[in-house]
């Protein structure tokens, strides 16, 4: 008799805890939301330094040479497939794999502008996006020849390695690419603003001919202008290598990618370069989180539409006068 008792006097403190929970449901669902926004936003910050990085050598060779690189998307697939080989053959970490694509395609982009290049630097734009759209398809053509169509994905441990801290769970791939792609950035921006060469590249940048009175070297500025704008591509091509798959058809994209991040963020500008790979990079991530993982490559370019509306010149653009 007394358990019964005790059991209906139970009931009601049951009874009145069930509504509590129903009056006051947990917050897991908007905590998990919450974290999941965090992480998206910042995975695309992590993807956008390394945008930044590759837009930088657009830039570069743009802001000096006046010249449109249409190839520059292959030179980025040429150094995930470094990063691709380098790791397979001698299975060194990516940071060294990225030195070694550095190397080689600044010696690439430095013999390529002193070979082909400079014989249509001051010849009418036309010319100009002709040699380089052949460039580029000889190139893409070179890639599937060589390796053929066939995605190869790059067999890094760092892959499989994630990183938490608070609510943010991230790839050690993404966070090395971005660690060093904004280091790098940064060791260039200083590089080129305060070293005699970065002097010599501005004045020609600024003026070519006043550059050839004071007794510059053009020509040599321009070929190691190609070859750091080429070794951008190439070192942020091996970065990523651990997060796309190597394939010609990457090429494209890149270098629709890059032109996006350039025009967004103002051609000729080292801050829009590195804003312009933020904003694509977050954009990307936002649309494949709130649309469709499809969506990602949509959204940039309606946001590039967007900023020529607004803001033709983009961010840091200088304006014509």
């Amino acid at each position: 008799m007394s358990g019964n008792a005790s059991a209906v006097r139970g009931a009601p403190s049951s009874t009145k805890r069930s509504r509590c929970k129903l009056l006051h449901p947990p917050a897991s669902g908007g905590v998990l939301m919450l974290s999941l926004w965090l992480n998206v936003l910042a995975s695309g910050v992590l993807i956008g330094l390394v945008y930044g990085l590759v837009a930088l050598g657009l830039t570069i060779i743009f802001g000096v040479m006046r010249v449109v690189n249409f190839a520059h998307g292959e030179m980025v697939v040429f150094g995930v497939y470094i990063g691709y080989w380098t790791v397979r053959i001698w299975d060194i970490p990516i940071i060294a794999a990225a030195a070694i694509a550095a190397v080689i395609m600044f010696l690439f982009g430095y013999l390529l502008e002193a070979l082909v290049v400079k014989r249509f630097v001051n010849r009418p734009h036309h010319y100009q996006f002709i040699v380089f759209i052949g460039l580029s398809l000889l190139f893409s053509g070179v890639l599937l020849v060589s390796f053929g169509p066939d995605p190869r994905p790059t067999a890094s441990q760092l892959s499989f390695q994630t990183v938490a801290v608070g609510p943010l769970t991230l790839d050690w791939a993404r966070i090395q690419a971005a660690l060093t792609a904004g280091v790098l950035i940064a060791a260039l921006s200083a590089y080129l603003k305060y070293s005699a060469f970065g002097r010599s590249l501005r004045a020609a940048a600024n003026n070519r001919l006043g550059g050839l009175v004071v007794g510059l070297n053009i020509p040599r500025v321009y070929a190691v202008t190609f070859g750091i704008g080429s070794a951008c591509a190439g070192v942020a091509g091996a970065l990523i290598s651990p997060l796309f798959d190597a394939q010609p058809y990457l090429a494209v994209d890149f270098t629709l990618l890059a032109f996006v991040t350039v025009i967004v963020g103002g051609l000729g500008s080292f801050g829009g370069a590195l804003l312009g790979g933020l904003t694509i990079g977050v954009a990307e991530a936002v649309a494949a989180l709130m649309f469709t993982p499809s969506m990602k490559t949509a959204l940039p370019y309606a946001l590039l539409i967007i900023i020529l509306i607004l803001r033709p010149r983009g961010f840091f653009g200088a304006k014509e006068v």
